[in-house]
């Protein structure tokens, strides 16, 4: 076997048992897992994520996904902590304590702390009869049955189970707050998502060759406007320019199925959802991507004063 094909094999067997790892937190998943949920969504305060070494590396990942999902939340090493950093967590806060030991000295010290101040204490730790599960408020396990690393030293396969549980919190949380793209955007101005949704719709919105069709035209001719003009829709308007409905490819299916052989003879007007969801050419983009996730649709018409100027897309 040649070297090349050496790596591969070592590369397969770390995703082998890094996947199963995962797999086993999944069918070892039981209610603490909820209760853990709802300690974070019933706290008033932040979660304080705090981890030693490789779980240190990690705490700091899963803190800042918390924190851009709706989550406040920051990382707080253990040692800077006990050398006051402990200043900074309030009675409200929900500690989260990393260990795959249970038993690192650093965060250990800090539980005298974290009790006299009032705190809720989740230990996320490989030993369920640990000290710091054992004197957590809630534990999750994510113990795992081996490491990646062939000597069974490098933290390899317990740091990406404890990666994934955090990401398994971050996502529970923010579909508990309903945590929407345009939150998101909100919190990462700088990305390409923040950018678009800070601005204006006229900015984003299509206003070139729009698939404008009359009330009374032919459905041959509704079939044409759609497929020339890219969207998948076919808009229907009025002599002052304003819309009056809106057809989709959707639309058009189910007037196949139920007209079937008569569906030539209809009119745009009869293949029509009338009244469609409409925006303000001058309003925000994160107003029109809420919109659009409140009516689950991936389209606005763009109005000015009553007027169509345009679309705007997901």
């Amino acid at each position: 076997m040649s070297p090349q094909a050496d790596h591969a094999a070592v590369a397969r067997e770390v995703l082998r048992i890094e996947a199963r790892a995962i797999a086993d937190l999944e069918a070892n998943l039981d209610g603490r897992f909820a209760d853990v949920v709802e300690r974070i969504l019933a706290a008033s305060g932040r979660v304080v994520v705090c981890g030693m070494g490789k779980s240190g590396i990690i705490g700091k990942k899963i803190a800042a996904t918390l924190a851009s999902t709706g989550t406040p939340a920051f990382f707080m090493h253990p040692g800077e902590a006990f050398h006051g950093d402990l200043g900074m967590v309030t009675p409200d806060d929900v500690f989260v304590a990393l260990s795959n030991s249970g038993e690192t000295e650093e965060l250990v010290k800090l539980l005298p702390f974290l009790r006299d101040n009032g705190n809720a204490i989740i230990a996320l730790t490989g030993n369920a009869g640990s000290t710091l599960a054992q004197h957590s408020s809630l534990h999750l396990s994510v113990a795992v049955e081996r490491e990646a690393c062939p000597l069974q030293l490098a933290p390899t396969a317990s740091t990406t189970a404890t990666l994934a549980m955090g990401d398994a919190l971050a996502v529970a949380l923010m579909k508990a707050r309903n945590f929407q793209a345009h939150h998101f955007a909100r919190f990462h101005p700088g990305g390409s998502l923040g950018r678009r949704l800070l601005q204006r719709v006229r900015d984003e919105m299509r206003s070139w060759k729009l698939p404008f069709v009359a009330g009374d035209a032919a459905a041959e001719s509704v079939l044409a406007v759609i497929s020339e003009g890219g969207l998948g829709i076919a808009l229907v308007t009025g002599a002052l320019g304003n819309v009056r409905g809106i057809i989709t490819d959707g639309d058009l299916r189910r007037a196949l199925q139920v007209r079937q052989s008569g569906f030539f003879s209809a009119t745009a007007e009869d293949l029509m959802t009338p009244d469609p969801v409409t925006i303000g050419v001058d309003s925000n983009m994160s107003a029109a991507l809420e919109l659009m996730a409140r009516h689950e649709i991936t389209l606005l018409v763009v109005v000015d004063d009553q007027r169509v100027v345009g679309v705007v897309q997901k």
